[in-house]
């Protein structure tokens, strides 16, 4: 596989930029490039582990069925991460359902070819470590959060995490560049439907956020963040003060900016 379109993505992309034209192109061989429709599934959880990508562009949704039947929401994929990596940790079945969030593409190669990939490109090889040390990493934060924090913190915490990594500017504040549900953010969090629209709602009124229809827009990352590392005390009912801070604090964009 050796498209125009395909060597124009891979060279906007950190991973690849280091590469020479030779070698950009050795990477490619025996790559397939797949181009899903919002809501295709990439692979399922339990499948076996034919294949490990790269995605070109888009957004890929990374979901697990827990035992008891629920979903969690692991994380999301952006342009230029490494993913189905289970043949890098000798794992024969994918942990995880992988699936599109919006039009999107990729490049799959084959298990098999995984070996001489990480021995020809030493540096994807690194990033490779780097990028599963990073989830085990996220795998440890979660089940910390999950076991100490409150639910205002937990999400607050995972809109920041978006918007780091997925944020666009809009003429209202920050966006996430992906459509994402309140069920997505109840199902990141392991909170309930519910919960996350009341919160929501609460910080829409505050101006902290805007939200719709698979649409949040952060328009006070610093409120946000105070959110993030506190939650109200016990019985408090998430007044303004508490929230927004001291008088004084500027919690708006224009202010967060200078």
């Amino acid at each position: 596989m050796s498209s125009p379109l395909c060597h124009a993505l891979l060279r906007n992309l950190d991973l690849f930029k280091p590469l020479s034209d030779a070698q950009l192109e050795a990477a490619l061989r025996g790559a397939q490039p797949c181009r899903l429709e919002a809501g295709a599934v990439v692979y399922h959880q339990g499948a076996s582990a034919a294949h490990f990508f790269v995605l070109l562009s888009g957004c890929l949704k990374v979901a697990q069925v827990t035992p008891e039947g629920g979903q969690v929401v692991v994380r999301y994929v952006n342009p230029g991460d490494l993913f189905g990596l289970a043949c890098a940790m000798r794992q024969p079945r994918y942990p995880a359902t992988v699936l599109a969030v919006q039009e999107s593409v990729c490049l799959a190669w084959p298990d098999a070819l995984w070996e001489r990939f990480t021995s020809h490109h030493p540096q994807l090889a690194a990033l490779a470590l780097q990028t599963m040390g990073q989830r085990l990493q996220d795998a440890h934060l979660r089940i910390q959060e999950l076991s100490n924090d409150e639910v205002e913190q937990r999400v607050a915490r995972a809109i920041l995490r978006l918007v780091d990594s997925a944020g666009q500017p809009t003429a209202d504040g920050i966006g996430i560049a992906f459509p994402i549900t309140r069920q997505d953010i109840a199902e990141m969090t392991g909170t309930t439907l519910h919960t996350v629209s009341r919160l929501l709602s609460g910080w829409k009124q505050r101006g902290i956020v805007d939200s719709g229809r698979k649409r949040i827009v952060l328009r006070s990352p610093a409120a946000l963040a105070r959110v993030g590392a506190h939650a109200p005390a016990a019985g408090c009912a998430g007044c303004a003060s508490c929230i927004d801070g001291p008088p004084g604090i500027a919690t708006d964009l224009s202010a967060e900016k200078q």
